[in-house]
């Protein structure tokens, strides 16, 4: 596995696999990876030539230098178990070789309009704009791929979709499923800032979205309805302080106006648990729960 920390090395590489026929595999981390990341490198192993794992934090997507500081920085471990599953090359670059001149502010900045401005568009505005901005340049980096992106982050997924489909990126984007732990808690990079009574209060997420899959069991078809219910699956008193819980279209995020429809719909939540900002998200109408009572280390597509 080669480790490269330089732009102009990583497009040569990667134009020098093209040229022998190699098909290329791109996973866009920021590191801390764990197992939902090794499912990604994994699938591009098995489905690609070469595979191309990027370890950035990438500043331009935080909107508190103190959430920047505090998200985790684990690169030895983080090289090791992208070797162990499946990457021929790892691009680990400084913000410098990413953003020249940084901390200046950046001239050229891409916006996703549409679906990029709901839901954590909202809650943390400039936040895709900085996603947008470094997926393009990985993006124009890597050059024709195959990108794969977890369904975890599924506002995220539904932006760099557009983004692709808007630039006309040389890029095929995969979605893959949401690795969860035993007890249902989809993994993240920022569980590992829960201490422990707040990582059993996260629980509440995937119990939010098991309360909106009930509703729409019972054949609820107003979305405002199935809000509450989602929000009412939290406890009195719990520490988890809901952004929002919602019900919407699967494609471009809005809540329809009914539920009554064949287009594909998706359940959302947000909460702060603790200093903690966690997401979750499950497809609405499909077949299965999200808590424990389902087979230890499911997954949810």
């Amino acid at each position: 596995m080669e480790i490269v920390t330089r732009a102009a090395r990583l497009r040569a590489v990667l134009h020098g696999a093209r040229s022998l026929g190699r098909s290329v595999g791109l996973v866009p981390t920021m590191g801390a990876l764990h197992a939902g990341h090794a499912s990604l490198i994994e699938r591009a192993a098995a489905e690609c030539d070469l595979v191309v794992v990027s370890i950035f934090v990438n500043p331009l997507q935080f909107g508190e230098a103190t959430d920047l500081d505090r998200y985790p920085r684990t690169l030895d471990t983080d090289l090791e178990g992208a070797r162990a599953s499946g990457a021929s090359v790892v691009f680990a670059p400084s913000v410098e070789e990413m953003w020249p001149g940084w901390p200046e502010p950046r001239a050229t900045s891409l916006v996703v309009g549409g679906v990029g401005s709901l839901w954590e568009g909202a809650s943390r505005p400039g936040h895709f704009d900085g996603v947008a901005t470094v997926v393009a340049k990985l993006f124009a980096l890597a050059g024709p791929c195959r990108a794969y992106f977890g369904e975890k982050d599924y506002q995220q997924l539904c932006v760099v979709r557009r983004l692709v489909a808007d630039l006309s990126f040389e890029v095929e984007v995969v979605g893959c499923p949401i690795v969860r732990d035993a007890d249902g808690l989809a993994l993240s990079s920022r569980n590992v800032l829960l201490g422990a009574e707040d990582r059993r209060a996260a629980l509440a997420l995937p119990e939010i979205l098991s309360a909106g899959q009930a509703a729409l069991d019972e054949g609820e078809q107003e979305p405002a309805v199935v809000a509450r219910r989602m929000a009412g699956a939290l406890a009195p008193g719990s520490p988890v302080v809901l952004d929002y819980a919602a019900v919407v279209d699967a494609e471009d995020l809005h809540v329809p106006e009914r539920l009554d429809t064949e287009r594909p719909l998706r359940l959302l939540v947000a909460a702060s648990v603790g200093a903690v900002r966690l997401i979750d998200n499950a497809p609405a109408l499909s077949v299965g729960a999200l808590v424990p009572s389902a087979a230890a280390g499911a997954t949810s597509r």
